[in-house]
């Protein structure tokens, strides 16, 4: 007789057949994935056509595969053996799962999952990929809500390596446990997230679209110019406006309003009357051959940047306030060989530079007690190397523009200039969005490096909003947010108290 009095671990039941009701790409590509975890998965459409559709679509990616010999035929083969039809929804009975991914309306999720009701046996587990609707309210119409859960994928599924599985408010951790370990098999990170609007993924990406547009709005700068400060200064893998374009302001705008009132008109996700009038005048992007952008051929057609005006070296005073930013700003100067100021006040002939933090140039320049019409604000938050952004006030000078655009372009690195605007164009976007993924952590949506890996892998950003405070600095973060409330009044700006609070003592924003 064995002596051992050790506890053992449980693990979930694992899942062995899988269910999905709709075979577009979202259902096509969970199929893929659950095949290839090991599941049978049973194949249903309400369209004649559709399932045998899939089928075919799914099986040519994994032929594909053997002819790139990234799979096996033995393994092509066994998958494809896995996926079934099911003609009726009654042909889903035998399924310890079923995924829907349907019409995104609550009534039509709602009529499913109480039709399949009737159908499973009692220790099945409904799953809905809603990316937008409450899964407590899709489960409120079932009789045992507590087996239904969210498992929102991405799209393409099988390339956005991240799953939301979320918990309605009676989802038992049982069931919660189960669906995050198919999540893994299906080799998706598992991200746990609480039932709330735009869950974590959509309610992180909030502020990098709807501040973009502000800017635009505000005509600090085109669209064009936003997108390549995003991208070179800010390390995105595509601006925003590109992005808004990628995806349809048809679903994106539907994306923005939704979070906006289900949130009850919080300012932090405020949409933009742009996208509004955009979408009403059919410029959808890429889908449209027209958004932000013209598309011939798919590709975006986009104006080369004019060349930077000629000046001859003047006197260049610096106005930072902080040690390193001078240093920062007297290298480029004396690297350039463009004679350097050290004077308690600057000469009537120099350039003054400063570098603000949520301040426009304006406000910056009288507080200083420097003369606006030779004042140019330079953003050094992410760093002179990619790209260098120029803030103007409004009766600065064409001689001062042109001299601080030829000055910082004078090893060929390219140079933005635009409009005074608190916050130039990356600090604004970047402190919205760090401040968003605070109010997350604060609100105990998911756990701090849950955040950050989701958006990473959800919305492809160079770093999670958590990490990209830390990044930056959290303290320079909540000094632009303070100052650009302070500026405008507008309470979108107002700090979370995760990032106030860790600022303040000096803790990494990813601290609990």
């Amino acid at each position: 007789m064995s002596t051992d009095t050790s506890p053992t671990q449980s693990f979930p039941a694992p899942f062995r057949t899988l269910g999905i009701v709709g075979t577009g790409a979202m259902g096509r590509g969970i199929a893929q994935i659950a095949a290839q975890a090991g599941l049978t998965v049973y194949l249903h459409d309400v369209r004649d056509g559709a399932v045998a559709e899939a089928q075919d679509f799914i099986a040519a990616l994994w032929s594909r595969g053997v002819q790139k010999q990234r799979l096996s035929e033995t393994d092509a083969e066994r998958y494809r053996a896995s996926l079934k039809e099911a003609a009726s929804l009654d042909d889903l009975a035998t399924c310890d799962i079923v995924v829907e991914a349907i019409i995104e309306t609550l009534e039509a999720k709602q009529s499913l999952f109480t039709q399949l009701e009737e159908i499973l046996g009692e220790q099945a587990v409904l799953a809905t990929n809603t990316s937008s609707l409450s899964v407590t309210a899709i489960a409120s119409a079932c009789r045992r809500p507590e087996r239904v859960i969210g498992f929102h994928f991405f799209n393409p599924v099988p390339l956005m390596k991240i799953v939301e599985v979320i918990p309605g408010l009676r989802t038992t951790d049982e069931v919660t446990e189960r669906v995050e370990a198919l999540g893994q098999a299906m080799g998706h990170f598992t991200a746990r997230t609480t039932d709330t609007p735009g869950f974590l993924v959509n309610h992180a990406g909030r502020a990098f679209g709807t501040e973009a547009l502000r800017i635009l709005g505000e005509s600090v700068t085109d669209h064009v110019t936003v997108d390549r400060i995003l991208v070179d200064q800010g390390g995105f893998r595509m601006g925003p406006f590109s992005l808004l374009d990628l995806t349809g302001l048809d679903v994106s705008h539907a994306v923005m309003e939704s979070i906006y009132h289900q949130y009850y008109e919080e300012p932090r996700f405020r949409p933009s009357p742009l996208t509004r009038q955009r979408l009403t005048a059919g410029l959808l992007g890429r889908k449209s051959g027209a958004g932000f952008y013209r598309y011939v051929d798919g590709k975006p057609q986009v104006v080369d940047e004019p060349p930077l005006p000629r000046a001859q070296p003047c006197p260049v005073w610096i106005g930072a306030e902080d040690d390193d930013a001078r240093q920062t700003l007297s290298r480029l100067v004396e690297a350039a060989g463009w004679p350097l100021e050290d004077g308690a006040t600057p000469s009537t002939e120099a350039l003054c530079l400063i570098s603000p933090l949520g301040e426009d140039a304006t406000a910056c320049a009288l507080r200083l007690s420097l003369p606006p019409e030779r004042s140019v604000a330079v953003d050094l938050l992410a760093g002179l190397e990619r790209r260098r952004s120029l803030m103007t006030t409004p009766v600065t000078r064409d001689s001062m523009r042109n001299a601080a655009m030829a000055l910082f372009g004078h090893d060929g690195t390219p140079v933005s200039a635009f409009s005074d605007s608190n916050g130039f164009v990356l600090q604004r976007v970047v402190a919205c969005i760090v401040n968003v993924g605070s109010e997350i952590a604060q609100q105990g949506v998911a756990a701090p490096e849950t955040i950050d890996r989701a958006v990473e892998l959800g919305l492809g950003y160079p770093r999670g909003p958590l990490a990209m405070g830390d990044h930056y600095g959290s303290r320079r973060i909540l000094t632009i947010l303070d100052n650009m409330l302070a500026a405008t009044g507008d309470p979108r700006y107002r700090a979370s108290p995760w990032l106030r609070r860790r600022a303040t003592l000096g803790l990494p924003l990813t601290t609990p």
